[in-house]
């Protein structure tokens, strides 16, 4: 077995895989057309963020096997061109969860302590001490948006120094919450109530912006933010408007929008502190993801079992056919759901139809768990972790079995239970790959989950489909179909649209604003 390495990594990876007799070639910075002309002799591939691994590398690739990522995020990795040339794609989530804890730690510190501001003074020969002022954490409110691993890890070491933190997590469960000594709240009340705010999620078209111009207007007058999880979560542009009106009395970057950030205004301004994207960047992480990416591999190729696939129910159904559309649509239901409830989520009940699905039922809502939690959470999610983390989050999972019904012979059935809602979504397959989301709550449709689509409520009464098709002509959007389901006439109804492009959001507001429209989104699967 031959594995190269393309990026620098610790030499502990190195070690591990040639104490189990695999030749080891590291050749960290080679450009990708030297990596082209060499892949095809081997059957792993070791990188870091540095590297791309595009689809034109993976063709080239012809006995391998495995692709590694020393690290969480697998943005540079093409997985979808993996995934079809049946190579597994690994990744190391959780190795730098404490480095980033801190990083946000030190970030916060020198935020509130103008550090980094008067050392620059200082070496510049000025003896300022009234200038930089500070303000203690001591007795201070954090708000902590999101809070998977990472998001944890801050909010016990703020508690440490005695700081009052308050918490934002859409499926973070109160009774963990409770052990956390943490108060779950809103995010408008995390805008009001907090005097530090640090954000720990995912970038998504939820999070995108989520601490903007609309945010920082309800924020405290004073607020000092943090971003040390991804570039976008907090507006750039709104948040130079609100350092300079002094609404916000300071922020803290590891991470941009645009990386290197080159002339961003941000890192100009008095009140900004910034770092390269450290987070990650310490001996204990680096040492400790080289050493999980090397065992991950080592197990792999020794039959030891597969551990951190992002994409193992895809390779492994690569070769047998039986659940290979099933699984796809339990993640896209998972998904679905993720993009229609409102409110933390408390429950799943998974109810499958069929021999063969009852079968591998375990395994069907794994696909769920996966295809839900790879929405809402910021770290990465696998076949692997998703029932951990839906545990550690408190999410109660049940499974139960239905005898043959009236319409299917094969049916799965997932109401997702909030503090807020119930809601349920029924699929199926029709022959080997065919499938369809065949019912939303209690109401009757047949969508191809596939796509982007537009989901709205309304009052069952003439004009209302007209007044929402007018808006999406007005923008461009083309409508590719539509269902529409309702309990009786003039009463609720559903209409799911699909739709040739994203609904924007402006539109998606214009939407919310017909009378009788609600409960408006926009929906990828």
């Amino acid at each position: 077995m031959k594995v190269l390495i393309t990026d620098p990594i610790e030499q502990v990876c190195t070690d591990i895989l040639q104490k189990e007799g695999i030749q080891v070639d590291a050749k960290p910075g080679l450009p990708p057309d030297e990596i082209k002309k060499i892949i095809a002799d081997y059957d792993a591939l070791i990188v870091r963020s540095g590297t791309k691994v595009t689809a034109d590398i993976i063709a080239e690739a012809k006995v391998m096997k495995v692709i590694g990522r020393a690290g969480a995020g697998v943005d540079n990795i093409d997985v979808g061109a993996a995934t079809r040339k049946g190579i597994v794609v690994m990744n190391t989530p959780g190795g730098n969860t404490v480095s980033t804890a801190e990083h946000t730690m030190a970030l916060m510190m020198s935020l509130a302590r103008n550090i980094p501001q008067s050392f620059h003074d200082l070496q510049n020969g000025k003896w300022e001490r009234k200038k930089y002022m500070g303000t203690e954490l001591f007795g201070k409110a954090l708000g902590v948006i999101g809070l998977g691993k990472v998001g944890r890890e801050v909010v016990f070491r703020a508690k440490a120094f005695g700081m009052n933190v308050i918490g934002y997590d859409p499926l973070l469960a109160s009774e963990v919450a409770s052990k956390l000594g943490l108060e779950i709240v809103s995010l408008d009340e995390i805008f009001r109530r907090s005097d530090f705010i640090t954000v720990h999620t995912p970038l998504t078209e939820e999070t995108r912006g989520i601490l903007g111009e609309k945010a920082f207007a309800v924020c405290k007058q004073g607020v000092r933010v943090i971003n040390c999880a991804r570039g976008g979560i907090i507006d750039e542009q709104a948040l130079l408007k609100a350092l300079e009106s002094g609404k916000v009395a300071g922020a803290a970057f590891d991470v941009f929008v645009k990386e290197p950030p080159g002339d961003n205004p941000l890192l100009k301004h008095p009140k900004v502190i910034a770092t390269p994207h450290l987070g990650a960047s310490t001996e204990e992480a680096q040492e400790k993801v080289a050493k999980q990416i090397g065992e991950q591999l080592a197990d792999f190729f020794k039959g030891r079992g597969i551990v951190g696939a992002v994409n193992i129910i895809d390779y492994q159904t690569a070769v047998s056919d039986e659940l290979r559309a099933y699984l796809v649509l339990a993640e896209k239901i998972g998904s679905l759901h993720a993009q229609l409830i409102t409110g933390k989520v408390k429950s799943i009940t998974a109810t499958y139809r069929g021999t063969s699905l009852q079968n591998s039922s375990e395994l069907l809502s794994t696909a769920v768990l996966k295809g839900m939690l790879d929405k809402l959470m910021y770290a990465p999610v696998n076949f692997v972790n998703a029932p951990v983390i839906a545990k550690e989050m408190g999410i109660a999972v049940s499974e139960k079995k239905e005898q043959d019904g009236e319409h299917y012979s094969h049916l799965l059935s997932i109401e997702v239970q909030t503090d807020r809602e119930a809601r349920a979504v029924l699929g199926t397959v029709f022959g080997e790959s065919d499938m369809r989301i065949v019912g939303i709550d209690k109401f009757h449709f047949e969508i191809m989950p596939e796509g982007h689509f537009l989901f709205y409520s309304n009052i069952d009464r003439p004009g209302m489909l007209a007044a929402v098709g007018s808006l999406l002509a007005s923008s461009n959007v083309n409508i590719a179909g539509m269902s529409l389901g309702r309990s009786a006439p003039g009463e609720r109804a559903i209409t799911v649209m699909s739709v040739d492009s994203e609904v924007p959001e402006p539109v998606l507001k214009e939407i919310s604003r017909i009378s009788g429209v609600y409960e408006v989104k926009a929906v990828k699967l």
